[in-house]
């Protein structure tokens, strides 16, 4: 029994519910629960071979632990039901930038508004029922953003409860009248959503394995550790990327508020300086923590950590865990959770093997050992630490200097779990075998053909049946009062009906161009087909999108037929 089992309520009854995990009727997992747990498995051995290396007899299981924070949108229902894109797709596929968006920041730093806090406290009430311990509650920077986050816990738990989450989150949502939406990008222009997910190792007796304590420098044993996930996440960037790899997450990688699709680690100045010592001969070192004097008198002198933090880095250190970024928020964090523990696992057997082989058995020789492996491993893979903005058009030159994988498409990055190197690593660490690793490198392309497969026929019919008409009938509006003014005998100024069919004109032939893009049928496979979705009808949409756009601005607001940015982001 790994995940508690726990009573679902209903109005009309109640459910037991018991975490279950499938597989077909040869072996094979059909789930990601039987992955996760193989993959924490792989990741106890090989911690348990470096703890017993630093003379820790019996070491209590090692597990890794998750804490996934949860952004989320919400907005008046009424509002979800007028919009068939969000209905269907669960994102926006037309919305023209509102007058005012996210740059004053106002609601991030604002009061939650009344009705949002009120659902938000049943849903943490009906997550307490669970056995979900979540802890903080908060504005988020988009207008009708929100983030809801748990206490850090057993990984496999955590994977179970992040879907509880996200269940109860849009069962509560609407008996408050709204809707949650949990799409990575359900408005252009704005922040997209996120699930950053918190990760760390540790057991009961040694603790967390990947707390730094005052001095790093002299804590070997976290070096190795820390040392371990940085030569992970350098050798296996690509597959990080694969495994958060969406339609809808596409939209949100690199754009507003949300880390690149390049995978790099930040350290944070001490453990940068750290690595920096060790990689020149050996750390003797670490920058002190200071103090945070405010200034006033009634307020105290508080204690400054040493490390600090970067919020545009996809994969950062923040104290005693590291931080993905670039989780989708409508995902189930069980497959990063899987790269991540395997990843891992295989840089720390990578480690014990070198120091087995260097100390055979004699304790003496552990620090020289330990010292050359970090020099070794941070020579390595040192490149893919950057500590600057990761916003930057600098981090892209950067990065293509220091040979950085930049995957920015999902079918860029799909391919990269069927690889043979992804391949033999879950092999190794039985994991998944190769037909479970194709299969769900299959699914995911599958599902990446059919989510913009959705979007493209919505896109078709919500321009031909209600933009389209609604701009023909302002351009009627306009044409007849031009008409209605040239027989009273005054001037009539024509730029916007001009204006109206020119863009109407455009619409109707970028949506024949999108039917042109969707009739495709000559894909050899189904990355073929993912390829054609990519880089045909995507484009082709985008030029759909452009025209209904710019017709927003001008069209008469009574006439117009979706709800606007600016009454689904404000109106609370």
């Amino acid at each position: 029994m790994t995940s508690p089992a726990y009573i679902l309520e209903n109005p009309n009854g109640t459910t037991l519910c018991i975490p279950t995990a499938f597989v077909s009727w040869t072996g094979e997992a059909l789930d990601k629960k039987t992955p996760l747990l193989r993959s924490m498995q792989a990741l106890d051995k090989q911690a348990q071979r470096i703890l017993k290396l630093f003379g820790h007899e019996n070491p209590a299981r090692v597990t890794a632990t998750a804490g996934a924070e949860q952004e989320y949108f919400l907005i008046d229902r009424n509002f979800f039901f007028a919009r068939p894109d969000l209905l269907n797709a669960g994102r926006t596929l037309f919305g023209a930038k509102p007058p005012k968006g996210q740059e004053f920041e106002d609601h991030y730093f604002g009061a939650i508004p009344e009705r949002v806090l009120a659902c938000m406290l049943e849903t943490e009430r009906e997550l307490y029922k669970l056995g979900i311990p979540v802890k903080t509650r908060h504005n988020e920077v988009a207008p009708a953003q929100y983030e809801i986050a748990p206490v850090y816990e057993n990984a496999n738990i955590s994977a179970d409860h992040q879907q509880l989450i996200m269940i109860t989150l849009k069962r509560v949502a609407q008996k408050y009248g709204m809707e949650c939406l949990l799409h990575e990008k359900p408005f252009a222009g704005v922040n997209g959503s996120g699930k950053h997910l918190n990760w760390s190792l540790g057991n009961s007796t040694q603790g967390n394995l990947l707390d730094p304590g005052d001095t790093p420098h002299d804590n070997a044993q976290f070096l190795v550790f820390c040392a371990a996930v940085i030569r992970a996440v350098n050798k296996y960037a690509a597959l990080l990327r694969a495994v958060v790899a969406s339609a809808a997450n596409d939209h949100r990688l690199g754009a507003n508020e949300a880390p690149p699709a390049i995978i790099s680690i930040f350290l944070g100045d001490q453990l940068t300086d750290v690595f920096a010592q060790i990689e020149k001969g050996g750390a003797k070192s670490s920058k002190k923590k200071g103090t945070l004097t405010i200034g006033v008198d009634s307020l105290p002198s508080l204690p400054k950590d040493a490390g600090d933090r970067n919020r545009t880095s996809p994969f950062a250190f923040t104290g005693n865990k590291f931080e993905f970024r670039a989780v989708a928020s409508n995902q189930s964090i069980a497959g990063p959770l899987v790269a991540l523990n395997t990843i891992v696992a295989e840089s720390l057997d990578y480690f014990a093997t070198m120091l087995e082989k260097a100390t055979k058995g004699d304790t003496k020789k552990l620090n020289a050992a330990v010292q050359k492996a970090l020099q070794q491993v941070i020579k390595e893979n040192g490149d893919v630490i950057f500590n600057g903005n990761n916003y930057s058009e600098e981090k892209h030159q950067e990065a293509a200097r220091r040979g950085l994988p930049n995957l920015k498409t999902s079918v860029e990055a799909l391919p990269i779990i069927g690889s043979k190197e992804v391949v033999a690593l879950m092999e190794k660490y039985k994991v998944l075998s190769k037909r479970e690793t194709h299969s769900r490198m299959d699914i995911y392309i599958e599902q990446y053909c059919k989510a913009v497969n959705v979007e493209a026929n919505l896109m078709v019919e919500m321009a031909k049946t209600k933009i389209y008409p609604a701009a023909s009938r302002y351009q009627g509006e306009l044409a007849a009062t031009a008409a209605s003014l040239k027989a009273a005998g005054y001037p009539s100024d024509s730029s916007t009906l001009d204006q109206v069919i020119s863009l109407t004109k455009g619409l109707q032939t970028s949506i024949g161009g999108l039917e042109k893009a969707m009739s495709h049928n000559g894909a050899k496979s189904p990355l073929d087909e993912a390829k054609h979705f990519c880089h045909d009808v995507l484009p082709a949409m985008q030029n759909v999108r452009h025209c209904v756009d710019e017709l927003e601005a001008v069209v008469a607001d009574d006439l117009w037929p979706l709800p606007t940015y600016q009454e689904m982001l404000f109106i609370k």
